[in-house]
């Protein structure tokens, strides 16, 4: 969609890469600093839009999604979805341990919009969160998401969880908890199978360019 303030010609000579706003927040530091799980988890939630339009998402968004968005807003972006990894409450909310942390739900109430998940993820998520059907948007592996004129791939890597997700976007990979600069995910929480992150890890992103960034989901 564009902004009527970006006229056409703005666009014309211009690459993805010079249009690709991207950001990488920790959790406990770049935002959600009163919160008292948020450094010990050190989640990473990434902003991802197109400067010209100034549309984007924030990946797994958590803890303080107020300062989230109003970190958006700053850069003189706007919200129109959230993509999640995968349903842990840690990424999209929910109890943690006894601890309830903001989300995807909270998400919504600022800013209504869509939460895109992998199909066999809706119910975790939905149990999670409290977030309803209607909410999300369900996606099948190898789905673009256009934000602006920036795609995003999604990939299918079933194995933390059965609905676990990584993006694809500008030789960037964002893989949540499916794999890490050191190691992958655990797969001894509910929904989690070994065989299914083997197969993930050396079929599924294997197609990946082995020149890309990775941007894992914790630090």
């Amino acid at each position: 969609t564009m902004d009527r303030q970006h006229p056409t010609s703005a666009l014309e000579g211009s690459s993805l890469e010079d249009r690709l706003f991207f950001r990488q927040w920790l959790a406990g530091r770049d935002f959600g600093a009163a919160s008292p799980v948020a450094g010990q988890m050190a989640n990473f939630v990434y902003a991802v839009g197109d400067r010209v339009t100034g549309e984007a998402v924030l990946v797994d968004p958590c803890y303080a999604v107020g300062e989230l968005c109003d970190k958006l807003e700053a850069e003189g972006m706007r919200l129109t979805g959230a993509l999640a990894t995968h349903y842990h409450p840690d990424h999209v909310g929910g109890d943690l341990f006894g601890h309830q942390l903001e989300g995807v739900k909270e998400l919504l109430d600022r800013c209504p919009c869509k939460i895109h998940a992998q199909r066999p993820e809706a119910p975790w998520i939905q149990r999670m969160t409290g977030a309803s059907a209607s909410d999300l948007a369900l996606h099948d592996s190898g789905d673009v998401l256009m934000v602006g004129e920036i795609p995003i791939t999604l990939i299918h890597t079933p194995g933390h969880t059965p609905g676990s997700q990584c993006f694809l976007v500008q030789n960037r990979l964002l893989a949540g908890d499916t794999l890490f600069l050191q190691g992958c995910g655990r797969t001894d929480f509910p929904g989690g199978d070994p065989r299914q992150l083997y197969l993930s890890l050396t079929q599924k992103l294997m197609q990946v360019p082995d020149d890309a960034v990775l941007y894992p989901g914790h630090a």
